[in-house]
């Protein structure tokens, strides 16, 4: 299932009772919102560009193809394509709704 998003796309390829699988592809100059989960927890696999990944002070941590990265809940962070575009893999838990939004560049 893919779902358009204001900084590229998403595709679901798993959805199950206990993890979801996706692609995301984010556009270069683009970045999601700054945000945190409350349940949710998601481990994240560079495919494709350096996706750069912002924390609750703007400090940020760059990750190339072949790295990986894990977010727990209730860490802020903010994932972004600042010199490219960037495609990843996130595995998580099921919980696809629990986002919440803290800055955000599309106004959601």
């Amino acid at each position: 299932m893919r779902i358009n998003k204001p900084w590229g796309h998403e595709e679901i390829w798993a959805k199950t009772s206990s993890y979801v699988g996706k692609l995301l592809h984010i556009k270069a100059g683009h970045r999601l919102s700054k945000q945190f989960h409350q349940t949710k927890e998601e481990t994240i696999y560079v495919i494709e560009g350096t996706l750069y990944n912002y924390d609750k002070n703007d400090n940020v941590e760059k990750f190339i193809k072949g790295k990986s990265l894990h977010i727990s809940p209730h860490q802020i962070h903010r994932f972004a394509a600042d010199d490219g575009d960037v495609t990843l893999v996130e595995v998580s838990t099921p919980h696809l709704d629990d986002v919440v939004r803290i800055e955000d560049d599309y106004n959601r």
